[in-house]
């Protein structure tokens, strides 16, 4: 009896994974100080990129926490997408500021990350759009791109600069198609998602 209640029992909303998120956000402006204030440091810059990395890291075992531990709350889903955006807005804006990103790159992405998760959390009463395979490789593009525009690869002399340079080029191409795509095949599932739901009622 008490072992069910226990198991029934809603998660405190102060648990692990919420704590994760929670360090995540509030470790962004570091983050983004870090990137403004390296200038030719490049100690600074790595120590950027790999911020970057980690975070990215701990978003994946934040999540895989609170599945596994029956840990998902509200509150997490709040923040989860929350901490993502801001890391990833961070990292794209200051990229922007050092002119190292087009600003209109910065546009794309932010418009249809925020746009879609704003949407998601107006609509997750009342029609499921469940993740897709494109939305999951477009964050894996975009962590990617990000990690290396972050680097200071790009910067070295002579040929090896010039090929990071066209790594970081590629690799941004790629995730920004894979944002509009992902974005033009959230808004399809969604159109589909409330048709079936409005039959069904």
């Amino acid at each position: 009896m008490n072992s069910q209640a226990v198991s029934s029992a809603t998660p405190s909303n102060w648990n692990a994974p919420n704590i994760i998120t929670a360090a995540r956000i509030v470790a962004t402006p570091f983050f983004l100080w870090l990137l403004l204030a390296a200038g030719g440091n490049e100690a600074m810059r790595w120590g950027a990129a790999a911020f970057f990395v980690v975070a990215i890291a701990t978003d994946a075992l934040d999540g895989y926490l609170a599945r596994s531990r029956g840990l998902i709350t509200d509150l997490g889903k709040l923040l989860d997408p929350i901490a993502d955006k801001a890391l990833t807005g961070a990292a794209l804006v200051g990229l922007a500021i050092i002119a190292e990103l087009p600003w209109w790159v910065v546009a794309v992405v932010l418009v249809r990350e925020i746009g879609i998760t704003i949407h998601r959390l107006m609509i997750v009463s009342d029609v499921v759009v469940a993740a897709a395979w494109m939305g999951k490789l477009k964050t894996v593009a975009q962590s990617i791109a990000i990690a290396l525009a972050l680097t200071p690869l790009a910067h070295l002399s002579g040929a090896a600069g010039a090929v990071f340079t066209w790594v970081n080029i590629v690799t941004m191409s790629i995730a920004v198609f894979l944002t509009i795509a992902s974005g033009i095949d959230y808004i399809v599932a969604f159109v589909r998602g409330r048709g079936s739901a409005t039959r069904n009622a």
